[in-house]
């Protein structure tokens, strides 16, 4: 057996004559005798053509694997799934999408834990693909380094999978009419890459470089670029380099690179779905981080960038004036980031950021500090006898920061968009979707549906929305989600009725039913918890196993 401590899981599947077999398999597959000498590095490709997030990533996975082997290892590229949120929102498909990341993590750990890989690559380019890939290289704990896929350019007249769904609210509204939005569906999408605002998949990119697991300038690329293809050649090298410094990812997913990835999606107005995925990957991690961590990290940390889905700009804009890489040394400067913390190169944040350069002088996408897009977090952890154990809102303040209205109850997203598109739903109205949450969903949809509805009918300063689901990080408006305790386990959101009062202070960070306690306890003892809407498959496994949001939603917890 070998003493090269850079082939402990490797060496144990290859070596030796009772390997015989093993490396007779690998031959099959293009081994030579040199190639079982080498650590063996896994290639973990999200690669799929049913969404133009993944659409590309097979040939960053083959540039990635170029790259490894280039520095001296042996590259075997395996695939895990994708599902698409854009596809599936407003469906009952979009049940499994949260479902995903943790089936995706699920296969990252079996694969690698199988096969033996010393060091891993994962390639991600949508919404749960990033957090399912830092999910299972958090559990495998060898040398790796993440990969984003790179984000999508703008389509004509700045649009993109957003303009889509508001356009046809915009059409119910009477503003558009169907060759208008036919001609918005047709070039929305112009291409490979992820959603160009800083939604879900942009915001994850942009918290797992914060954190150091990615290279510096990862999360801001275009996804058909050069920059992507030598970031991906980049990557493969970058694990080699890990594996002779024994550099692993519990020695980068520290606590305090959770609170450097935190504060650059404060600073970047991301997406509410980076609180679930941050809490998810620190659970798998084992490091200590709860909802109440955002409300500190968010008093001193404000929103800078005037990005899509409440502000202007899409992030290919961003990448032409120097990606996240200048906004986080103004935050380190700042004293806004750790700068100590490691990261995939071997060297310090600090030392990553060293030189790189300020934006442009004319730029207006990411504000100075004395002119802030917000002064404080976006991300509102909100607390009240709706939500004891919390819940989670983008306000941004344009939508303002105090609502109060008359409740709207729905047991399913179906049944709220309904109402929203006939008219239903009017000024005032706090539309409550509930038992959508991870066990009552299953899966926790997404409510971009709705949402975008309510915006494109020009409700979306009228209306309230809350939900024990969640949002798209295209979504927005007075949006509340997260609500714990779900409905399906028995939480007050499952307690309320047409008309009561609901209030929202996003100042106070409060979220309340005004119901008597006396109330409220007579409407739990005729509270019957609902049947399982699933009783086999992936989503009645889920739906067994699945922890609150308030924990992340993660299946593994002991």
């Amino acid at each position: 057996m070998t003493d090269d401590k850079r082939r402990r899981y490797s060496a144990p599947v290859v070596d030796g004559i009772g390997k015989s077999a093993s490396r007779a398999m690998l031959r099959a597959v293009g081994f030579t005798d040199d190639d079982f000498r080498k650590p063996q590095i896994g290639i973990a490709s999200t690669w799929s053509n049913l969404t133009p997030c993944n659409m590309h990533i097979n040939e960053l996975a083959e540039a990635s694997s170029a790259g490894a082997d280039a520095a001296g290892g042996k590259a075997l590229i395996f695939n895990t799934i994708t599902v698409s949120d854009g596809i599936a929102n407003g469906t009952l498909g979009m049940k499994y999408s949260l479902v995903s990341r943790e089936v995706i993590a699920d296969s990252i750990e079996t694969v690698a834990g199988c096969e033996g890989f010393d060091g891993l690559v994962a390639i991600g380019g949508c919404d749960k693909n990033m957090p399912g890939c830092m999910m299972g290289l958090a559990r495998l704990n060898r040398p790796s380094v993440f990969v984003y896929g790179g984000t999508i350019l703008p389509g004509k007249n700045h649009t993109d999978i957003v303009s889509v769904f508001e356009a046809v609210g915009a059409h119910a509204r009477g503003d558009l009419d169907l060759i208008e939005v036919k001609q918005i569906e047709e070039t929305a999408i112009p291409g490979p890459g992820s959603c160009g605002g800083m939604y879900t998949a942009n915001t994850m990119a942009s918290a797992i470089e914060a954190m150091g697991m990615s290279l510096p300038g990862s999360s801001a690329q275009n996804a058909v670029s050069t920059n992507k293809m030598d970031d991906c050649r980049a990557a493969g090298a970058a694990v080699l380099n890990l594996l002779d410094k024994d550099i692993k990812p519990s020695n980068i997913m520290t606590r305090e690179a959770f609170e450097n990835a935190i504060a650059v999606v404060i600073a970047l107005g991301g997406s509410t779905n980076a609180v679930l995925h941050l809490l998810a990957m620190a659970s798998t991690v084992g490091v200590e981080l709860s909802l109440d961590d955002f409300v500190e990290i968010g008093k001193r940390v404000p929103v800078l960038a005037d990005l899509r889905p409440s502000g202007h700009y899409m992030m290919s804009e961003l990448v032409a004036i120097g990606g996240i890489q200048p906004l986080m040394k103004m935050l380190l400067e700042r004293g806004l980031l750790h700068g100590d913390c490691l990261t995939v190169t071997g060297q310090t944040l600090a030392e990553n950021l060293a030189s790189v350069a300020p934006y442009p002088e004319a730029q207006d996408i990411i504000h100075a500090f004395d002119n802030p897009v917000k002064a404080d977090s976006h991300l509102r952890i909100l607390y009240g006898n709706l939500a004891p154990e919390g819940s989670v809102a983008k306000i941004t303040g344009k939508e303002g920061t105090h609502f109060s209205g008359r409740a709207r109850v729905f047991h399913s997203e179906e049944e709220a968009q309904e109402r929203i598109m006939d008219g239903t739903v009017v000024a005032g109205d706090v539309l409550v979707i509930r038992y959508e949450g991870p066990k009552g969903g299953p899966g926790m949809r997404e409510m971009l549906t709705p949402t975008s509805a309510i915006m494109g009918k020009g409700l979306g300063n009228d209306v309230a929305l809350i939900t024990d689901g969640r949002f798209s990080g295209g979504s927005h408006g007075f949006v509340v989600g997260h609500i714990t305790p779900e409905a399906a386990s028995g939480g007050p959101i499952a307690l309320v009725e047409d008309g009561d009062t609901i209030t929202i202070d996003a100042v106070a960070n409060s979220i309340e039913l005004d119901v008597s306690a006396q109330e409220l306890e007579r409407r739990r003892a005729a509270w019957v918890a609902p049947q399982p809407r699933f009783t086999r498959g992936v989503l009645a496994k889920y739906a067994r196993t699945v922890s609150s949001a308030s924990t992340g939603a993660v299946t593994d917890l002991p």
